[in-house]
């Protein structure tokens, strides 16, 4: 940042007083620019019928990680709550109609200032499509999901807690709720990768 967004005048990074974070300051008017970590919210779109579940997947038309797939998700938007963003998200990227359900997973993904946030929830038909940025859309049971070619590892995680708390649901228990840290940086695209 270097200028102020409420009179243009220059900024510095400085600890404010009374503070213990270094923050950048108007050296004008000396209003302080707080930066918050951005809220990623998404689903976890699943499709169930004869016993055999399947989960809708997008693949990313955008940049970072174009061609690689991922749940439906997005940064959270202002007047939104976080189950209207997984909601909207999900629209908007997958065409999908949800039932939402309750919150399970929160990843905190402090390097990139970001927090992630799935929700379970189910498909209320099959009439879902690309959005603008999403290549493609399509359903995935869990062995066929391209667990090489997933966007970023919070999707892997989310996945991972999912596929095995649903060997507990099949056994009569239910879904948890998981936190974690995400420490591992992202795996970069070799030069045959999409």
């Amino acid at each position: 940042m270097k200028f102020c967004s409420e009179c243009a005048s220059p900024v510095e990074l400085m600890v404010p007083a009374g503070d213990n974070r270094p923050r950048y300051v108007c050296v004008n008017c000396e209003t302080i620019h707080y930066q918050n970590p951005k809220m990623v919210i998404g689903s976890i779109p699943v499709w169930e019928r004869d016993g055999e579940l399947k989960i809708l997947l997008c693949k990313r038309a955008i940049e970072p990680r174009r061609g690689f797939w991922t749940l439906p998700a997005g940064f959270m938007e202002n007047n939104e709550t976080t189950s209207d963003a997984a909601r909207r998200e999900t629209a908007e990227e997958a065409g999908a109609n949800i039932e939402l359900g309750k919150l399970f997973t929160l990843l905190n993904v402090a390097r990139v200032h970001q927090v992630h946030m799935f929700y379970l929830a189910e498909l209320k038909d099959l009439n879902f499509a690309p959005g603008e940025e999403s290549l493609d859309v399509k359903l995935f049971t869990q062995q066929e999901i391209p667990w090489d070619d997933l966007a970023f590892p919070t999707i892997t995680t989310t996945l991972e807690f999912f596929f095995s708390d649903r060997d507990r649901v099949r056994e009569g228990g239910n879904y948890g709720f998981h936190e974690m840290d995400i420490t591992r940086p992202m795996r970069l695209p070799t030069a045959d990768a999409p």
